[in-house]
């Protein structure tokens, strides 16, 4: 069983079509998105709409924080974020907010748990950054693997038996091993909002026959995402952001 694991869309139409391109010719048997659909980027109904279809095909898919915040009109984001949140909103139908509204925080699947943010406190939004903010995660969930998005950058964290975390270095086409007598935890790095230096958008490969894990990066028409932002009206600095991938 293959899994090919994405996160953090943010509405980027050109960079969810390059992922779903490349994911169709690595033979990956299911499909699992990390949340946050919607936010930052000009397409939202049209990527809500292809991730209902994939879901409808079987795909497994959790709630973000900016998928939230479409029925949630509160304080919890930044202005910019607020701000095309609100764009959002009055762009989107009534079965598309619905989506959005009953996706759950949390998917487990045998011995593997998903979440858009940390498996400590999944409506909290907390960033998993550094060895010590993935320890809660592995505290609270008694999963081998995790995985989550939220912070737009690809990162990979063990804990062995005697519960120390260890962080590991990721390179992207390289299977990293996830080896069975330690748990891990695996941030997705993003589709389409990438933060770590990089323009390329990014994804995962889970091979449960191997227990191997590949992070994948793959190019695509940042460009012309970034013009359709700045059509839209939406912050220049996200437009900035994706031609600079930080």
């Amino acid at each position: 069983m293959r899994l090919a694991l994405l996160t953090d869309i943010h509405a980027n139409r050109e960079a969810f079509e390059a992922v779903l391109a490349d994911i169709a010719q690595r033979k990956v048997d299911r499909l699992v998105i990390l949340g946050d659909i919607v936010g930052y980027g000009p397409d939202p109904g049209w990527c809500i709409d292809k991730v209902e279809e994939l879901v409808a095909k079987g795909a497994i898919c959790v709630r973000g924080n900016h998928d939230r915040a479409v029925g949630v009109p509160d304080g919890a984001l930044n202005v910019n974020a607020r701000r095309v949140i609100d764009w959002t909103v009055n762009r989107l139908n009534a079965r598309q907010k619905l989506f959005l509204s009953e996706l759950p925080l949390t998917v487990q699947d045998d011995d593997t748990l998903f979440v858009h943010a940390s498996a400590n406190d999944p409506g909290d939004w907390i960033y998993v950054t550094s060895e010590a903010s993935a320890m809660p995660s592995f505290r609270v969930s008694k999963a081998r693997l995790i995985f989550c998005g939220h912070v737009h950058r690809p990162a990979l964290y063990s804990c062995d038996l005697s519960g120390r975390v260890a962080s590991h270095i990721v390179a992207a086409g390289n299977a990293a091993p996830l080896l069975k007598s330690r748990r891990w935890l695996a941030v997705i790095g993003s589709v389409g909002q990438p933060r770590d230096g990089s323009t390329l958008a990014s994804y995962a490969i889970l091979d449960r026959t191997t227990n191997e894990l590949t992070f994948r990066k793959t190019g695509y028409d940042a460009a012309t995402t970034a013009r359709k932002t700045r059509e839209s009206g939406l912050p220049e600095s996200l437009a900035q952001r994706l031609m600079k991938g930080i």
